[in-house]
């Protein structure tokens, strides 16, 4: 396969004008032509590192229930309109969760071990990020069986005690949670007041964190942090083998993090948007500090491609820097090393924008997984 006369963003250059060639699902070239441009660019295809999609694929509306199949095969085909060729689809283990209900060990293991048996044939390459709340002792031997049959891909910790992490700012977090509830203030402030109390003490979360390092050590899987908000938080996630950075929600503990070897991850609706939906750290400032390395489609996949157009002008390196931060960068970080730029040798995956920025064609291994119906150069024609 040929693309002609295309645009074509590489790790650290532009081809304003340039064709692609692909043999067997590979990159074999890459040249500067001299044709009429076909107003077409060619981005590698995004490698998505932390998306909430597939809980509420599964769950649409509160205890209603769809089936795998129809979740994922949604799923994909909403990445693959993202330009999203990898996707690392989050899945949460919580403490406060009741056995069997959603988020709890025994009802995620079951999620997860669906969603492996569910993504053979699909045309986004799925894999599994399990979200592990570090204080969910309990679940700490789920997570290592998970582990052991290589079925989790990526784990990140967390922990949502009220006063900590996203949730730092108890105002903030009561009025986001009266916001559409019948509860009254005084309600919803002895519930967070008692989860306060229930809180695991910071020896036992530390150690729970030492069990889940070295699990992750022991079968090679990267490890990710989750709303890090002091210098303190950030220093014990670099401390314990920690990859990435994920949703800091101070610039202070971005910084260490940066400064620890970590890479960061901020949201593409936050980076689109220019803020946090919960009021936290902004993806343009963390950007804007030199500090951002990742953009995650967090809960949009679609906000991935105008969260690049919103930062490219912001540093630099302009369209090819803001271009790997969802696709080079998140690659690396993940071990990947076969895809995430368009080069000789890479995996082709790749999309394919429009002058209106739009996603017209996306590629996985040199297959169309997807198309507007836009005609694209391209020798055999598709």
């Amino acid at each position: 396969m040929r693309l002609f006369n295309v645009k074509i963003v590489q790790a650290n250059q532009i081809i304003e004008n340039g064709d692609l060639i692909i043999e067997n699902g590979v990159i074999t070239d890459v040249l500067e032509t001299f044709g009429t441009p076909s107003g077409l660019s060619v981005f590698p295809g995004f490698v998505d590192m932390h998306g909430d999609m597939i809980e509420h694929e599964l769950e649409p509306r509160p205890n209603v229930d769809f089936p795998m199949e129809v979740a994922i095969g949604h799923l994909d085909a909403r990445l693959a309109a993202a330009g999203v060729t990898t996707a690392y689809a989050g899945v949460s283990f919580s403490r406060s969760a009741i056995d069997g209900e959603r988020r709890s060990f025994e009802h995620t293991s079951k999620i997860i071990r669906a969603l492996k048996s569910s993504i053979n044939g699909l045309r986004v390459d799925h894999r599994i990020h399990a979200r592990f709340d570090m204080t969910y002792t309990n679940a700490i031997s789920a997570l290592e069986g998970l582990l052991e049959t290589n079925t989790i891909d990526l784990v990140s910790v967390m922990e949502h005690t009220p006063g900590k992490g996203q949730y730092r700012d108890i105002e903030k977090l009561i009025a986001y949670r009266m916001h559409g509830s019948s509860a009254s203030e005084k309600e919803v402030r002895a519930g967070i007041e008692a989860k306060i109390a229930a809180a695991l003490a910071p020896e036992a979360i530390a150690k729970n964190l030492e069990e889940i390092s070295r699990a992750c050590k022991a079968h090679k899987v990267a490890m990710a942090s989750h709303d890090d908000d002091t210098v303190e938080k950030a220093n014990q996630m670099a401390n314990i083998g920690v990859a990435i950075a994920e949703f800091p929600v101070t610039i202070e503990a971005a910084k260490v993090a940066a400064d620890r070897g970590l890479m960061i991850a901020m949201g593409a609706p936050n980076a689109m948007r220019g803020q946090s939906y919960s009021g936290n750290l902004s993806a343009r400032d963390v950007h804007a500090a030199g500090l951002l390395h990742i953009l995650a489609a967090d809960y949009h996949p679609a906000a991935i491609l105008p969260a690049i157009k919103a930062l490219q002008g912001h540093r630099p390196d302009g369209l090819a820097e803001a271009v790997r931060l969802a696709s080079l960068n998140p690659a690396r970080a993940l071990g990947l090393t076969d895809r995430g730029e368009v080069a000789p040798e890479m995996r082709a995956d790749i999309c394919i924008i429009d002058a209106n920025n739009r996603i017209v064609t996306t590629l996985s291994k040199g297959e169309i997984i997807f198309t507007n119906g836009t005609p694209i150069p391209m020798e055999p024609k598709a």
